[in-house]
């Protein structure tokens, strides 16, 4: 009987992680940067790697998702839970820096396919625009 009680919760976790990689989630692939001009001041391709400029944080910054990875300049975050609802996806990822670990909170809305808004929970009308850059 303790095996049909397992069942349950697996079934839910299941439908949790299909329903999140679903047709609707939104598409997070890319580098985003702050302002769209800036996009070869802050990212730059070396090889088939995508990295940042030495100076990237001068024209405002941004960070490259890959998969279930948040790179920034100083940190790099592994995305341990997604939520969709509709055009905003909260996200939880475990970062490292040189120095500490942290569990940090992404609450994002879409704009369009190319841009979106990082809202900061608690924090009335303080969100960052960022834009996806064309990558070749």
């Amino acid at each position: 009987m303790g095996s049909r009680r397992m069942v349950g919760p697996g079934a839910a976790l299941i439908s949790l992680v299909v329903t999140a990689v679903g047709a609707n989630a939104l598409d997070l692939d890319g580098a985003w940067v702050s302002d769209a001009d800036n996009c070869d001041k802050v990212f730059v391709r070396k090889g088939a790697q995508l990295s940042f400029t030495d100076m990237s944080d001068v024209y405002g910054g941004g960070f490259i998702v890959d998969g279930d990875q948040i790179i920034g300049k100083f940190a790099r975050c592994r995305i341990r839970a997604r939520k969709d609802a509709g055009p905003s996806v909260n996200l939880v990822a475990a970062c490292a820096t040189d120095m500490m670990l942290s569990s940090v909170q992404f609450s994002l809305k879409e704009l369009d396919a190319n841009s979106l808004i990082r809202q900061f929970p608690g924090i009335e009308d303080m969100e960052i625009r960022y834009h996806r850059c064309p990558m070749p």
